[in-house]
């Protein structure tokens, strides 16, 4: 095969995708991974984002040496830090040419068509970005360890935590910690041993949970209160930064919204495209 291919990846802390474009920006093939956050280590995202890209070279009926003709945008969790972003970008994926970023830049990229705006992305992990005049400024992204406020990962942690404050009576015993307990047989201990080898992954699965219990659950209340408040402060320092208009996204955008103050229905708009329509953006023109 002759001519140029674009190899759009999107990669967070569940999954990586990934579209492949002809030069006619014709999709021919699609692949699914696991997890490519950067803050897990180049050992782990490197072969999910190859296994991504290869599963979209088989869709589209291509062999590996096709690589050598990919153009690759890569909007990958952790990508806004500079050492991930350079370790990633040296791994050998073999392809022709490869352009690192956040997954945070091509949301925004996608969410706006490449004009002035905003995004906040509530998934396993959180980040916001502005786009305004050219220059990019996030806000939040730092990680599961030190960041991430109101995302799935840290969300769940909280509400694991509180559950085993209930145990020894220094918190509110409520529906959603006898349910979370049960999830380790009513077991403290197992819950602990659990958490030694937990990921952001890990931790996101019990965010619904949360927003299954709020309306009258105590704790659930208290941990949602807790995480839009973050959210406000991160959408007004967007707002700050000259975003016009803001899109958020990821899994947990859609629970979150009911909780924010209407000033923001102005703001909030919904998203053009979505992150991988900005990596193909990024894959086009590089940086």
């Amino acid at each position: 095969m002759t001519g140029i291919l674009y190899l759009a990846v999107d990669g967070g802390g569940t999954n990586t995708r990934a579209r492949l474009y002809d030069e006619d920006d014709k999709l021919i093939g699609e692949g699914l991974s696991g997890s490519s956050n950067l803050t897990l280590g180049t050992e782990i995202a490197g072969p999910a984002i190859a296994a991504a890209g290869d599963a979209a070279l088989a869709a589209a009926g291509l062999t590996p040496d096709a690589k050598r003709l990919i153009r690759a945008g890569l909007g990958l969790s952790g990508g806004n830090i500079p050492a991930l972003a350079d370790s990633i970008a040296a791994f050998p994926f073999g392809y022709g040419a490869l352009t690192v970023t956040s997954d945070a830049v091509t949301a925004c990229l996608g969410a706006h068509a490449g004009e002035d705006g905003g995004i906040f992305i509530l998934g396993t992990g959180s980040q916001g970005l502005a786009l305004v005049g050219g220059k990019e400024t996030s806000v939040g992204g730092w990680g599961f360890a030190l960041g991430d406020d109101a995302s799935g990962a840290v969300l769940g942690r909280s509400a694991l935590r509180a559950a085993l404050l209930s145990v020894d009576l220094l918190g509110p015993v409520s529906d959603l910690t006898r349910r979370l307990l049960a999830h380790f047989h009513d077991d403290p201990n197992e819950a602990v041993i659990w958490a030694r080898t937990a990921t952001p992954r890990d931790y996101g699965r019990f965010a619904p949970l949360v927003f299954e219990a709020a309306g009258g659950d105590v704790v659930a209340d208290h941990l949602i209160a807790g995480a839009t408040g973050s959210i406000v402060a991160m959408l007004d320092r967007l707002t700050d930064l000259g975003a016009p208009r803001i899109a958020l996204m990821g899994g947990l955008a859609e629970p979150y919204r009911p909780y924010l103050p209407v000033r923001y229905d102005e703001i909030l708009v919904p998203p053009r495209g979505d992150a991988l329509a900005g990596a193909l953006t990024l894959a086009k023109r590089g940086r």
